[in-house]
């Protein structure tokens, strides 16, 4: 697997978002799976993971087949110890993707639910963040061990920075008084767009100093 986004991220970002219209079970997640207008709490997963750059292996609307299809084909995936961006399978015919688990009580974010108590949990009509008890759920499926984050190391951060800086060309209104500063050896005039750290700041400005005197 290369460098994806967090799929728990980007569940979160759905948070809030319902059906249009309200009842129809219309959303763009079933759109995008191609079966719109139908029940879509495992279209909501899928539509997160593949977004994230890492689709599931089994391409199913279906809580029940997700599940079959790991216990055929990877049964270690199935897991015990819940952990945040596993997916949750209830016992009543609906999944969503985990938050955490604590308490006996699990956090998930969930497609096609209602709010609270009040309304359809496997049939509702939005995404919302629900905390249920443990008991209702039927299995924890994990299909990636790790989630690498789509950002730059700080390493990358600094290289990147110091190949712009370097290209730059030396502003009109510094270029004397960088020649005379190469002249008195304060710096030796190469890369002079380039970053500079700290200690090479305070050593230039020692010599600095010292050539006054």
């Amino acid at each position: 697997m290369g460098t994806v986004r967090d799929p728990l991220e980007i569940a979160r970002g759905e948070l809030g978002r319902t059906e249009s219209p309200a009842g129809s079970n219309r959303t763009k997640y079933g759109a995008w799976y191609g079966l719109d207008g139908q029940p879509w709490c495992m279209m909501f997963v899928q539509w997160c993971f593949a977004q994230a750059g890492c689709p599931l292996p089994h391409r199913t609307a279906s809580c029940g087949e997700l599940l079959n299809w790991y216990r055929r084909y990877a049964p270690e995936k199935i897991v015990t110890a819940p952990v945040a961006r596993d997916i949750v399978i209830y016992r009543f015919g609906h999944t969503g993707i985990l938050e955490s688990a604590a308490d006996g009580m699990v956090t998930v974010v969930e497609g096609n639910t209602s709010a609270g108590e009040i309304g359809s949990q496997d049939n509702g009509g939005g995404v919302y963040r629900r905390k249920r008890s443990q008991t209702q759920v039927k299995a924890y499926i994990r299909p990636y061990d790790r989630y690498e984050e789509e950002t730059m190391t700080g390493k990358e951060i600094y290289d990147a920075l110091s190949d712009y800086l370097r290209k730059q060309p030396v502003p009109g209104w510094a270029k004397e008084e960088l020649a005379e500063a190469v002249k008195l050896g304060i710096t030796d005039g190469k890369e002079p767009m380039g970053m500079v750290p700290r200690c090479q700041a305070a050593i230039m400005a020692k010599r600095a100093m010292e050539a006054k005197k």
